[in-house]
């Protein structure tokens, strides 16, 4: 499988990943805050400009957030076509900032260290009796695992049909999509299983 994480020595590579999920809860909290378009279009400019001096070519940079991007350009439309256009703008902004600073998260972040802070934070609910903190580790591990994976492989799909002439529609390509997802997901929880990794205690 593909990662996102990129070798740097920028400020978000040197801070510990604990620090880094904890202030984007509280960017996303303040985002969510304010409706002032002047303050979110500051934290816009602020999330790209962190985002853009990880290390990453500028188009390679880009290109990992196109498909990000386009989800949240139609919600801001769908939101323009029934509500005023303040609050339109104003949801583009938030999300907009918020996938910025997420982006450089995952890109400032190994896996593992994802895995071992999100189980971390999770060990006081298994006080609950409700949860297991490692099954949330390691969920939250593999969907930051498979993203780059997806991705891949819908443009790989994309380009095969480009080379047979075929016309590209949302059918031929989230099928074909969905089932290498999720047969890759069946490998992955046979080789946990195989592990013992999601073996619990009765």
């Amino acid at each position: 499988m593909q990662s996102l994480f990129i070798e740097g020595s920028s400020l978000m590579h040197r801070l510990s990943a604990r620090a880094k999920l904890l202030i984007l809860a509280a960017l996303g909290v303040l985002l969510f805050v304010t409706t002032n378009i002047a303050v979110l279009a500051t934290a816009v400019l602020l999330t790209a400009a962190v985002y853009f001096t990880l290390g990453l070519p500028f188009k390679a940079a880009f290109a990992r957030l196109k498909p990000i991007l386009l989800t949240i350009v139609v919600v801001a439309l769908f939101s323009l076509a029934f509500n005023p256009w303040h609050q339109a703008v104003v949801a583009l902004l938030r999300l907009t900032a918020l996938m910025l600073f997420a982006a450089g998260v995952t890109a400032t972040t190994t896996i593992t260290a994802f895995i071992d802070e999100v189980t971390a934070l999770a060990r006081p609910l298994e006080r609950t009796g409700l949860v297991r903190a490692d099954d949330i580790g390691l969920a939250v591990g593999l969907v930051v695992r498979f993203v780059p994976e997806i991705l891949s492989r819908y443009q790989a799909i994309r380009e095969a049909h480009a080379a047979r002439g075929l016309k590209v529609r949302p059918t031929t390509i989230l099928v074909p999509l969905l089932i290498l997802t999720l047969r890759d997901a069946d490998n992955i929880a046979a080789a946990i299983d195989a592990r013992g990794i999601r073996r619990h205690v009765i």
